[in-house]
C-alpha cells in the first residue's frame, strides 16, 4: 500500500515539521529530543516512509500541528462536542485517571440522554 492509498503525505507533513524546526532554530537531532521520537523516524519521514502511530502522535503534540490537513482526500470538520468534552476531561491535570473515567462516563450518559437528535432521515441528508 503507498502513503498515498493510505492517505498520508509524508512529503507534506516533513515539510511542515522543517518549517517548525526552522521557526525554533533547532537541528533535526534537537527536534527528535524534543518530540520525544527517535531521529531515525526522521530520517525515513525524510525518504518518504511514514511513521509509526505513536511518533506521528509525538510530533503532531510537539509541532502544534493538526494531522487531519496531510490526509488526502479527507474531509476536515470539527469534532463532535461529546469527543471534545471527552478529550478535555481526560487532559485534565487536576483529576487522576479514575477520577476523569468517571466524569467522562456521567458526561457522556447524560449528553446521549440529554442531546436534541434529528430523526434519521434528516441525517443522511
Amino acid at each position: 500500500m503507498t502513503d498515498i492509498e493510505a492517505g498520508l503525505d509524508v512529503e507534506k507533513l516533513y515539510e511542515a515539521l522543517d518549517g517548525a524546526r526552522l521557526a525554533q532554530r533547532m537541528t533535526w537531532k534537537e527536534l527528535a529530543e524534543a518530540a520525544k521520537v527517535h531521529p531515525s523516524t526522521l530520517s525515513r519521514m525524510a525518504s518518504g516512509k511514514r511513521p509509526d502511530a505513536d511518533s506521528l502522535a509525538l510530533l503532531a503534540a510537539w509541532s502544534g500541528l493538526n494531522l487531519a490537513e496531510f490526509v488526502h482526500g479527507a474531509s476536515i470538520r470539527t469534532a463532535d462536542p461529546l469527543a471534545q468534552l471527552s478529550a478535555f476531561v481526560h487532559s485534565d491535570p487536576n483529576l487522576s485517571p479514575e477520577a476523569a473515567t468517571v466524569m467522562d462516563e456521567l458526561i457522556k450518559s447524560t449528553y446521549v440522554r440529554l442531546a436534541k437528535r434529528r430523526p434519521a432521515k434528516e441525517r443522511k441528508a
